[in-house]
């Protein structure tokens, strides 16, 4: 179960990562105002979800890849909540979905924190 958990988050980042420069403009839209050069945050970002996708497979590279991971994931929950704040003002189908989102960023950190050792 554990091998099979773990395949299964790195094709998560992986495939997140590659979303990011296949449809940047879907991940600039919900960046925060305040930070700068969008769209160089979402191919950085979306370059690290791949390499640190990847290095979670060896297993000697995996603990340092789930830290970077949780740090990843604690970066990008600004933009988390700029998404659920826009859904919510502009009334988006399934603007309440963005919320549930937020909370789920806890369980993906648990989940990439079970392979720190």
């Amino acid at each position: 179960m554990r091998e099979a958990s773990l395949y299964i988050m790195a094709l998560i980042y992986v495939g997140a990562g590659i979303l990011h420069f296949l449809r940047p403009g879907m991940y600039m839209g919900i960046m925060p105002p305040w930070l700068p050069a969008h769209k160089f945050l979402v191919l950085a970002s979306g370059a690290c979800e791949i390499l640190f996708g990847l290095l979670l497979l060896p297993a000697g590279t995996r603990p340092v890849a789930a830290w970077l991971i949780i740090a990843l994931l604690i970066a990008v929950f600004p933009a988390n909540v700029q998404m659920a704040l826009q859904f919510t003002e502009q009334h988006r189908p399934g603007w309440w979905l963005t919320w549930l989102r937020l909370p789920l960023q806890g369980v993906l950190i648990w989940w990439a924190y079970t392979f720190t050792r």
